[in-house]
């Protein structure tokens, strides 16, 4: 049996995996067994089996994994990850409850996060309404045009494993080529019958910015569930809920109509938004 090669898990399509090797080899590998709980950032051990082929032995351990979740399903983001990057657009519309679920994944798994509010070469006033209580609580919002400019997001990106995540058409491929012209990730056009972008990302692959910094594309979510986390888990995913946490008359309240809920108060008060209070109380219905 050869020696066991470390690598890097670049892009994963479903249960395949190319897996990159010292001195820049891609091998197409496969895990060991039957179940594949493989995430393209993972560092793995291989054991080569051909020329351009391996086996997956062994996941090493991971520095954070992101992930969503409903009952009985879980899809693997990304490992390894050290911020999250989340695209939304002033066109097609976008869900700011995906937005918040994103940041709370992240907020569990400690991966520092970024909003980046794209296509602002149109009116952006609606977008920029619905992003404003994220500001208001410290969340960074980056304002650019892929098609135009992507300079300004470039030392956001140095010296992290960045993960791209986003509901399709929000012009994360745009990006993608902008910042990795050779990557030549596919684009569409926007439906405007459905108001949504047609996915053209397939599989989560991994870019080499440079020696410091990586950048992983995802495909185009319409959901992410949070079915993995506990009610705790997510009421520390909103960051504006800290202050308040421990201090309702009830040990187990959900935060929706409990008498002094401490949360309620603070939204009563002006000092939480109303809106994310909405978010937290659909998010914890849905999971």
């Amino acid at each position: 049996m050869s020696e066991l090669l470390n690598g890097q898990v670049v892009a994963a399509f479903g249960r395949h995996y190319s897996v990159e090797i010292a001195g820049g080899e891609i091998l197409e590998c496969v895990p060991r067994g039957k179940k594949s709980d493989v995430a393209c950032g993972d560092l793995v051990e291989i054991q080569r089996n051909s020329a351009n082929q391996g086996v997956i032995e062994r996941i090493l351990p991971r520095s954070s994994l992101l992930h969503r979740s409903v009952i009985h399903r879980e899809k693997l983001i990304a490992a390894n990850v050290t911020q999250l990057i989340v695209v939304v657009a002033t066109e097609p519309s976008f869900s700011d409850e995906l937005l918040a679920r994103s940041l709370i994944a992240a907020h569990n798994q400690q991966i520092k996060p970024l909003i980046i509010l794209n296509k602002c070469d149109l009116p952006t006033a609606k977008a920029a309404a619905t992003l404003q209580p994220y500001r208001d609580i410290g969340y960074p919002v980056l304002e650019l045009s892929a098609k135009e400019d992507i300079s300004a997001l470039r030392p956001w990106l140095q010296g992290h494993n960045s993960v791209l995540v986003g509901q399709s058409g929000m012009g994360k491929s745009t990006l993608i080529n902008n910042l990795l012209p050779e990557a030549k990730a596919a684009t569409r056009e926007i439906s405007s019958v459905l108001d949504s972008g047609k996915h053209t990302t397939t599989h989560a692959r991994l870019y080499h910015l440079n020696a410091d910094s990586n950048l992983i594309d995802c495909p185009g979510v319409q959901a992410f569930g949070l079915h993995h986390l506990t009610l705790g888990e997510i009421e520390h995913g909103f960051v504006e809920f800290s202050a308040y946490l421990g201090q309702c008359r009830f040990r187990d309240c959900q935060h929706l109509h409990e008498p002094n809920c401490a949360i309620l108060e603070a939204v009563k008060a002006g000092k939480i938004n109303a809106r994310r209070l909405a978010l937290f109380q659909s998010i914890t219905r849905q999971s």
